[in-house]
This record gives C-alpha cells, structure tokens and sequence, in this order.
C-alpha cells in the first residue's frame, strides 16, 4: 500500500502547481540564497534554475517536487504583499499604517559617531551604535496631521542665486513615500529655509525650531529610501544641517575641544531641551555629528531622522575629501548619488558598510502565525544573516585584552606569537633590489582596485559560533581558524596548475606572514591561507581547529551593491568595462578632474568597501576600559573577527597568485608590497612595460588593467634612483617604497620612526 501512496504523491508532484518566474527569483533573493546554492541542493546546473527564473524552461520531475517544496516554504517565510491603493506605500515597503507590524520589522541600533580610522589592515576605533529599544524604532511610514507650527505648505522651487544640483539622479523612484529621495541638505538662504533634495529639487522648509524641522521631514518631506531586502526596513530620512542652518535652529557651527572629544554637545543645550519638551529622544550617543531624532513606537508608526552635520567633522575629509566644503546643491548630488547607489549614510563610511551587510541580510523575518494569519518575528534568525546575538570569538581569533582571554591565565605582559594567535594582516613588505633590477630604469607601482571588496566576493565566511576541533582534517570549504606548520612549503618549487615551477623563493614574499617572513612552525591561520598551501602543491596536517559549520556567502550582497556603485560612477567619469588596456590608463589619467564632485563618491565607495572590513574587529575606544573587560563594540552581531581575518587573508592570497603566476612567465619580481600595492622595476614608466599582454590579452591568472574590482590600475612611478637614493637616505634597504610610489612623498613615518 506504501507504495502505491509513493506512487501518488509523485504523480501529483509532476504536476505541482509553481509561481510566476519572478516570483521565484523574488522568493530565492529573499532569503538571501544564490542561484548556485539553488542548483546545488536540487543537484541540477546553475544555467537550469536561470532558465527556471527566466520562464525558459520548467522543471521536470523529480526536481520539480522539490523545487517545488522550496518555493512553497519560502513563500510562507516572505510572504508576497498585495498592492494597496495610491497613496498607500507600495507592497515592498512594508504594511500599510493602520496593520499591525510584526517584529520581523523592528529597526537595528542606530550606528556609531564618525571618528575612526577606516582600515581593512588596522584597528577600527569607532564608536558602536548605542542599543536602541527595537520597540522605540518601529518601521512605520508617518502619518497624522501636520503640527501647527507648519502653517505654510512646502513647495518645489528652483531659486536662481543657487546652481541646482544636475538632473540624472533619481529622487524616490515611484514611491509616493520617497518621492523626493533619500535625503535633503538643509541650508538658509535670503532669509528663507530651503531643503535641497537629489535631481535638483528645492523645498521651503516652514520650520522654525529643530522640533518642528524633525516634524515636516517626517510629514510632508517624503523623504526616505526603500529597504534593500524583503525582510528588511527602508531606510530613514536624512537631513544634512549647514552652518547657516545650525545658527537658525540654535545649534553651534562648531564644537568646542570638549566637545569634540565627547563626541556631543552637552545634554543641557537648549535645543535638546526643545526637543525632550516635544517628547523626541535621542540615542545614547547624544546630539553629535550623526544624530538620531526618535519618538518611542506607538503601535505600527515609526517616526526617526537622522541629523548630518558637516561642520562637526560628519563627512571625514580622509573618506568624503571636500564635501563639507559644497555648496548645498553640490553636496546634496554627492549624498545622494552615494545614497541611491550604496545606501542612505548612517554615519562614517565604515558605520554604513556595516549597516548595508546588515540590510543586505537582516538578522529578523516575519512569518505568518498558523492559528491568527497574522504576520509576527520568527523564532529563529533569517538564513544567510549573522542572527540579532553576538556569538563570542574564538580564543586565537581574539585581540589582545579580549575577556575570552581571562581562562587562559595569561601572564601579565605576555605578547602571544603565531602559535597563540591569528594573525592575518595585508601585506607590508619589501626587499633590496638586485643588480639587475638597479640597471632598469623606473619602479612602476600597481594597485589592486577594491581590493578587499574583491576578496570578499564569493568567500564563504562562518555566521555562528565556532567548535573546537583536534586534529582536524583540513577542509578549504569549511571557514574556521587552523592551527598549522607551514614553513615546510618552499617557494622554489610551487604548483602551477598541474605542474611544477622553479622560482627564485628569495625573491618572493611569503604568502603565509603579513612581513613576507617565511613561517617558522605552528601557527593559526584562515582557511584561505592554508588552502592556498594545498594549491602550491604541498600536504597540510592541522593539530588544531575553531570552525564554523554555520556559514555561506554573507558578503556577497555587500561586495555586488558595492563594486556596481563603483562601476557605475566610474562610468560616469568616462572609465567603463569595455576598454582595451591603453585607453583604459589613457581615461584613467585625470580622471577625478572631469567632474570632482562624482570622484568625492568614489573615495567614499572605497571607503565604504574598506572600512567596513576593518570594523569588523572594532578595538575599544577609552571610556575607562581595561583590559580583560567587554568592550560595547563586542555587543553587535557584526563583531567579527574571523570574517575580517578570511577577507583579508583571501586578498593577501589573490595577490600573491597573481605575484606568482607572473614570476612563473616573465622571470619578474615584486620590489615591494603595501597592502594592495605592488612595485616592480622596469625599463619603462608604463605598466605596459612589463605586462605580458599578448595582442590586448592579459596573462591567464596574473595582472590585467581594468576597472573590475580585482584588475589593477596604475598607482604611479618613480625612478629607480629615487628609490636608492631614498633607501639610502634613511639608511633602510628594505623600506618599502610602494608607500610612497604614488606621488614620490616619503615621510620619517614610512621609515618606522
């Protein structure tokens, strides 16, 4: 009788009803799953489920049951939302005002105040965001009638004493709820208040106090930005304060020292008194250069802004250049392209990187109640995402001062060496030229365009905690940490492919130590490294392990909205995907000259990229911590150590192939190497001069000029006798010259002094 059940329900699933093509791309993107897992679980061709998304092709049994079966349990999980009627939001952006909003919607803590060093190789020290109560940021649009300090409606204008920003950038989209963009640069001009919004609009601003500002930006700006995924929440509105508008609205042009170093103005300042009268709240880092302007939920409304203010040092010069010196017409169409490419900012570059991986992959979703129908947070964290609970590191993978520490009964002073922790930095290296290099004429300087961006496309990273593992048998799919004597792989004779090749080690850097040094026994590393010695041909036997069972692609949402803002700009810049190698270092000349404004996004987006890798490690800032204590960076989810250690570890690896590869055909090697630069000598000052291109096409596996994140620009050139001639100067053989490669600038700082 069994089987002729079987035989039932496979009759039925051959014809098991599927949804529309797009719905089942809709409902895959959702929960965050590629269309390589897709085809992985159902054991078919990636090429199969793109023609099942397209509507070429229909699934077959059996795939089809099980296809099926997908589908179906990923459309209770993202269930679709009916259209509503204009003016009702749109489905994707959540519930209509008067339902009810499940959990699944609350708003992440807001990010921290803008004041670190964004680094992929060093030590974010920026503030955390402050734990907001989800109920106090409920994802609601606002609604309700208009305060009654706004008695004059606001109206689009174009004044002619301002240029206005250039049309192109979208405001809202179709939207109603955003319909004029992201965000607005507040400023004050002939006495009157206007808001500068992206593609050229102008709005009067009624406003006459900072509690009536925050009050029209909510009800009549229509300002806002539409979630990045389906279990997301769209962003909030951002208004950017000039002085002129700061001085209207009773707040100071600048801070004083104190303020600066607190990161706020005082919490007895009068405008925060206003606004505690009018019941708004600020987050625990106060009223500072990223300011947000909350009321406490009220059932499904939402009602948040955000303040940036350019004088108080919010636009970093190291990460936005002049912004905070544009007029507002200008700064608005910088913001805004950054916004609508990237994400509407939540602070410094660093903060929004880590926020866009977070609304890229919340760590919440609704589901649909069995008994009531109602909609109401899942149990368990979203699949794909790093869950709403910090898991602690493991031990090797923890910084110095850590609390995970405290079992270990450390001496006091001890320094943990390899053997005790991981070390994955980005490269700082550099040896003394050869004689034969010393007759050439120029060093040449190449950079590796998003270089930590492109390390971390398609890295399967771990999204739990780890387990502690003895003599492991290694896994290069398995993300984790390895304890692992590598100083057996001799860069003389590697694997290249399938055969082997004979190179000159010493003039290589290793690729297992930031400083190049060729390893000296057991020490922990990313599974990137030591699946990099099994590719050089050689057997790796860890004693020891911390892996991460949980895992997948978490960073390649944030790598594609990145590297296609990236493009997208250069683009606009006149540097696209389709040149040949001399156009592309002919369009690559002066670049940022033709239009300044769009080169300010693209050192943002770089930023964005490289900062964010940073702060995945963000070290305590002061506040009396010592050592042995928590600090707050570690009560975020996106305190992650052992992703920052793989990213970097995966473009340190992708370099060094590269480096490889061209040794192995030219007989070519690097002088020095900073992070993602690398110089070698040459008898030309174009990398054309001693790039293997054959009839435009690149050596397979090594260096190609492009725009790609991973392809190489140009960085700069200098002669070989600068380079001598400063080596000598600081008496230093092996000071490393791609420092300075770019502009020739050599500091006592680049000599460790």
């Amino acid at each position: 009788m069994s089987e002729l059940f079987d035989a039932v329900d496979a009759l039925l699933a051959s014809r098991a009803t599927l949804p529309p093509p797009a719905e089942r791309k809709r409902l895959r993107a959702a929960h965050g799953l590629t269309i390589d897992e897709v085809a992985g679980a159902l054991k078919v061709r990636r090429a199969t489920v793109s023609g099942w998304e397209a509507g070429k092709t229909e699934p077959r049994p059996p795939e089809r049951d099980a296809y099926a079966r997908l589908l179906d349990k990923l459309s209770e999980l993202y269930p679709a939302v009916a259209p509503t009627p204009a003016p009702a939001p749109a489905a994707e952006d959540g519930p209509a005002p008067d339902a009810p909003v499940p959990a699944a919607f609350t708003a992440v803590p807001a990010p921290a105040q803008p004041t670190e060093q964004a680094s992929a190789g060093g030590e974010a020290s920026e503030a955390v965001r402050p734990q907001v109560p989800a109920a106090d940021l409920v994802d609601a649009p606002a609604t309700g009638p208009r305060p009654a300090s706004t008695t004059r409606p606001s109206t689009s204008r174009r004044p002619g004493a301002r240029k206005a920003a250039p049309a192109g950038n979208p405001a809202g989209g179709t939207n109603p709820r955003f319909e004029n963009g992201p965000l607005a640069v507040v400023d004050v001009e002939d006495g009157k208040v206007l808001a500068y919004g992206v593609g050229g609009l102008v709005l009067d601003v009624p406003a006459k106090s900072l509690p009536s500002l925050v009050d029209w930006t909510l009800k009549e700006a229509k300002l806002g930005q539409p979630k990045l995924s389906g279990p997301g929440r769209p962003a909030d509105p951002l208004l950017v304060l000039t002085e002129a508008a700061l001085e209207r609205y009773g707040l100071p042009t600048t801070l004083t020292a104190q303020e600066r170093d607190a990161g706020r103005i005082p919490e007895d300042h009068k405008v925060i008194k206003q606004l505690n009268r009018a019941d708004w709240k600020l987050t625990k880092r106060g009223f500072g250069p990223w300011a947000r302007i909350y009321r406490p939920a009220k059932g499904s409304e939402r009602q948040c802004v955000q303040l940036c203010i350019p004088s108080w040092n919010a636009l970093d010069p190291r990460f936005w250049d002049h912004a905070a010196q544009l007029p507002p017409a200008e700064l608005t169409r910088v913001l805004g392209t950054y916004a609508t490419r990237v994400m509407t900012p939540r602070g410094s570059t660093a903060v929004t990187s880590l926020e866009l991986m977070t609304a890229l992959h919340p760590p919440t979703h609704a589901v649909r109640d069995e008994e009531t129908g109602a909609l109401r947070q899942a149990d368990t964290k979203t699949p794909g995402s790093l869950g709403s609970t910090p898991v602690d590191c493991a031990p090797p993978e923890a910084p110095n001062g850590h609390p995970v520490l405290n079992d270990l009964n450390l001496p006091r002073f001890h320094v943990r060496g390899p053997s005790e922790m991981l070390f994955e930095e980005s490269y700082d290296w550099a040896r003394p030229m050869t004689d034969a290099e010393c007759t050439l004429r120029f060093l040449v300087g190449l950079d590796v365009n998003m270089a930590f961006g492109a390390g971390a496309n398609g890295l399967t990273v771990g999204l739990g905690e780890p387990t502690h593992v003895m003599n492991p048998v290694f896994d290069p799919k398995l993300p984790g940490s390895w304890l692992v004597d590598l100083s057996h792989v001799d860069l003389s004779h590697v694997k290249a492919g399938k055969e082997w090749v004979e190179l000159d080690g010493s003039l290589l850097p290793s690729p297992f130590t930031p400083k190049g040094d060729r390893p000296t026994g057991p020490a922990w590393y990313a599974t990137p490294t030591v699946a990099y010695a099994q590719e050089l041909g050689y057997d790796v036997a860890p004693t020891e392990a911390y892996v991460r069972y949980d895992n997948g692609r978490y960073l390649d949402g944030w790598y594609t909205r990145l590297r296609d803002a990236y493009l997208a700009t250069m683009a606009d810049l006149g540097v696209t995907t389709d040149l040949s190698p001399e156009d592309f270092l002919t369009a690559m000349d002066g670049y940022r000259d033709r239009d300044p404004e769009l080169g300010i996004v693209i050192t943002a987006i770089k930023a964005t990229a490289k900062g964010g890798v940073g702060k995945l490690r963000e070290r305590p800032r002061g506040e009396g911590w010592r050592s042995g204590e928590r600090w707050r960076a570690l009560d975020r989810p996106t305190w992650r150590p052992d992703i920052r250690a793989a990213v970097i570890s995966r473009t340190r690896i992708n370099l060094h192939r590269k480096i490889l590869k061209h040794a192995a055909h030219t007989g070519q090697y690097p002088i020095a190497i900073m992070s993602d630069c690398v110089v070698y000598a040459a008898n030309g000052p174009s990398p054309l001069d001693f790039l293997p291109y054959r009839e435009g096409k690149p050596l397979p596996g090594g260096f190609k000029l492009g725009v790609n994140p991973g392809l190489v620009k140009h960085e700069g050139t200098q002669t070989v006798l600068w380079g001598e001639e400063v080596r000598e100067r600081f008496d230093a053989p092996e000071l490393n010259l791609a420092r300075s490669i770019k502009d020739g600038t050599v500091s006592t700082a680049d000599n460790g002094e």
